[in-house]
Protein backbone atom coordinates (compact mmCIF):
# COMPACT_ATOMS: atom_id res chain seq x y z
CA UNK A 1 0.00 0.00 0.00
CA UNK A 2 1.43 3.55 -1.12
CA UNK A 3 1.35 5.94 1.54
CA UNK A 4 2.27 9.89 1.58
CA UNK A 5 2.73 11.98 4.64
CA UNK A 6 2.97 15.28 4.16
CA UNK A 7 4.80 17.52 7.10
CA UNK A 8 5.98 21.11 7.92
CA UNK A 9 3.11 23.32 7.55
CA UNK A 10 2.25 25.92 9.26
CA UNK A 11 1.05 30.11 10.24
CA UNK A 12 3.71 32.31 8.82
CA UNK A 13 4.33 35.85 8.00
CA UNK A 14 4.39 37.17 4.23
CA UNK A 15 8.75 36.61 3.65
CA UNK A 16 9.09 33.94 5.87
CA UNK A 17 9.85 30.39 4.79
CA UNK A 18 8.80 26.79 5.65
CA UNK A 19 10.13 23.72 4.50
CA UNK A 20 7.57 20.79 3.63
CA UNK A 21 8.38 17.10 3.92
CA UNK A 22 6.79 14.53 2.40
CA UNK A 23 7.31 10.57 3.27
CA UNK A 24 6.58 7.98 1.46
CA UNK A 25 6.40 4.15 1.87
CA UNK A 26 4.94 1.16 0.33
CA UNK A 27 7.06 2.20 -3.11
CA UNK A 28 10.29 2.31 -4.47
CA UNK A 29 10.58 5.65 -4.06
CA UNK A 30 14.01 6.06 -5.82
CA UNK A 31 12.21 5.26 -9.01
CA UNK A 32 9.55 7.35 -8.53
CA UNK A 33 9.36 10.97 -9.77
CA UNK A 34 7.34 13.60 -7.02
CA UNK A 35 5.39 16.77 -7.50
CA UNK A 36 4.26 19.50 -5.22
CA UNK A 37 0.60 20.78 -5.36
CA UNK A 38 -1.69 22.78 -3.59
CA UNK A 39 -5.54 24.07 -3.36
CA UNK A 40 -6.89 26.50 -2.38
CA UNK A 41 -10.40 26.46 -0.09
CA UNK A 42 -13.21 26.68 -3.34
CA UNK A 43 -10.25 26.37 -5.35
CA UNK A 44 -9.00 23.90 -7.98
CA UNK A 45 -6.04 21.92 -7.30
CA UNK A 46 -2.67 23.31 -8.98
CA UNK A 47 0.68 22.45 -9.69
CA UNK A 48 4.07 23.80 -7.47
CA UNK A 49 6.66 21.98 -8.39
CA UNK A 50 8.34 18.43 -9.57
CA UNK A 51 11.46 16.28 -9.23
CA UNK A 52 12.41 13.39 -11.82
CA UNK A 53 12.98 9.86 -10.20
CA UNK A 54 17.02 10.24 -10.52
CA UNK A 55 16.77 13.73 -8.58
CA UNK A 56 18.52 16.09 -11.93
CA UNK A 57 15.09 17.51 -13.45
CA UNK A 58 12.99 19.68 -11.41
CA UNK A 59 10.16 22.19 -12.56
CA UNK A 60 8.12 24.52 -11.01
CA UNK A 61 4.99 26.69 -11.95
CA UNK A 62 5.52 30.47 -12.68
CA UNK A 63 4.25 31.50 -9.31
CA UNK A 64 7.00 29.79 -7.26
CA UNK A 65 9.89 29.51 -9.49
CA UNK A 66 12.34 31.45 -8.07
CA UNK A 67 11.19 31.34 -4.60
CA UNK A 68 10.26 27.67 -3.40
CA UNK A 69 13.25 24.27 -4.48
CA UNK A 70 12.05 20.97 -4.62
CA UNK A 71 14.74 18.24 -3.51
CA UNK A 72 14.49 14.58 -2.32
CA UNK A 73 16.49 12.10 -0.27
CA UNK A 74 15.82 8.99 -1.78
CA UNK A 75 18.00 7.45 1.65
CA UNK A 76 15.42 8.65 3.69
CA UNK A 77 12.21 8.42 1.07
CA UNK A 78 11.16 11.59 1.65
CA UNK A 79 10.36 14.49 -1.00
CA UNK A 80 10.97 18.07 0.53
CA UNK A 81 9.65 21.89 -0.85
CA UNK A 82 11.52 24.88 0.66
CA UNK A 83 9.66 27.49 0.64
CA UNK A 84 11.02 31.12 0.80
CA UNK A 85 10.09 34.56 0.41
CA UNK A 86 6.04 33.03 0.93
CA UNK A 87 3.67 35.45 -0.13
CA UNK A 88 -0.11 35.58 1.61
CA UNK A 89 -1.21 34.20 -1.81
CA UNK A 90 0.53 30.70 -1.45
CA UNK A 91 -1.98 29.97 1.30
CA UNK A 92 -3.39 26.05 0.62
CA UNK A 93 -2.92 23.21 1.20
CA UNK A 94 -0.30 21.68 0.43
CA UNK A 95 -0.28 18.03 -1.30
CA UNK A 96 2.77 15.54 -2.86
CA UNK A 97 1.91 13.18 -5.25
CA UNK A 98 3.86 10.17 -7.14
CA UNK A 99 3.91 10.63 -10.84
CA UNK A 100 2.36 7.49 -12.43
CA UNK A 101 5.36 5.09 -13.03
CA UNK A 102 6.86 5.73 -16.65
CA UNK A 103 5.10 8.76 -16.53
CA UNK A 104 7.19 12.27 -17.12
CA UNK A 105 6.70 14.66 -14.75
CA UNK A 106 4.16 17.33 -15.29
CA UNK A 107 1.57 19.78 -14.45
CA UNK A 108 -1.79 17.84 -14.67
CA UNK A 109 -3.41 16.10 -11.76
CA UNK A 110 -3.91 13.20 -13.68
CA UNK A 111 -0.45 12.26 -14.46
CA UNK A 112 0.07 11.54 -10.60
CA UNK A 113 -1.32 8.73 -9.10
CA UNK A 114 -1.10 8.29 -5.28
CA UNK A 115 -1.36 11.66 -3.18
CA UNK A 116 -1.14 12.84 0.57
CA UNK A 117 -3.35 14.12 3.34
CA UNK A 118 -2.23 17.23 2.50
CA UNK A 119 -0.62 19.87 5.21
CA UNK A 120 -1.77 23.55 5.64
CA UNK A 121 -0.03 26.48 4.77
CA UNK A 122 -0.82 29.87 6.18
CA UNK A 123 0.54 33.30 4.65
CA UNK A 124 -0.63 35.93 6.71
CA UNK A 125 -0.04 39.81 5.12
Amino acid sequence: QVQLVESGGGLVQAGDSLRLSCAASGLTFRTNSMGWFRQAPGKEREFVAAIDWIGGNTYYADSVKGRFTISRDNAKNTVYLQMNSLKPEDTAVYYCARVRPYGRPGIKEYEYDYWGQGTQVTVSS
